[in-house]
């Protein structure tokens, strides 16, 4: 596979430079390493982006978890390998990923099972972890960045 173009934060480096404040911010707020990494995996999957997926399931392994985990967020509900809070978070992450598909965005059900589970500053982190993974996953989905891309 060819990408369509140079990663456009490569070609904008000031975007690049923006993401990764942004990201640097949000890994401050206290949400676990591994919880952000599972959302950045399970966004992944659903916006079709190969080189996050790649990426993100290289890191989780780098991190220390067991394939079963990496290999179960594609079916999270269905496997026995995460929290109740792990599990919070990727029914908000798959929710504020997949907006328009349903006609409440993010439900109340949703939101306070993870309210349950983080303060509002991990709260706060989780939000941006999501939104920032999907910003990622636009911008590498359509312009074709190619899996393996990236080192981890």
């Amino acid at each position: 596979m060819k990408a369509r173009m140079n990663n456009p934060v490569m070609v904008i480096p000031e975007a690049l430079q923006a993401l990764m404040a942004v990201a640097k911010a949000a890994g401050k707020g206290g949400l676990p390493p591994q919880t952000a990494l599972l959302v950045h995996l399970r966004a992944s999957q659903i916006n079709g982006c190969g080189l996050c997926v790649d990426m993100h399931s290289r890191e989780l392994k780098k991190a220390g978890a067991p394939d079963e985990r990496i290999y179960g967020v594609a079916a999270w509900r269905e496997s026995p390998y995460f929290t109740d809070a792990e599990r919070a978070a990727l029914a908000l992450a798959e929710a504020a990923t997949r907006l328009a598909d349903r006609p409440e965005s993010v439900s109340d059900e949703i939101w306070d099972a993870a309210a349950r589970h983080f303060d509002e500053r991990a709260m706060a982190s989780l939000l941006l972890e999501i939104a920032l993974i999907n910003a990622w996953n636009r911008l590498n989905a359509t312009s074709r960045q190619p899996a393996g891309s990236v080192p981890v």
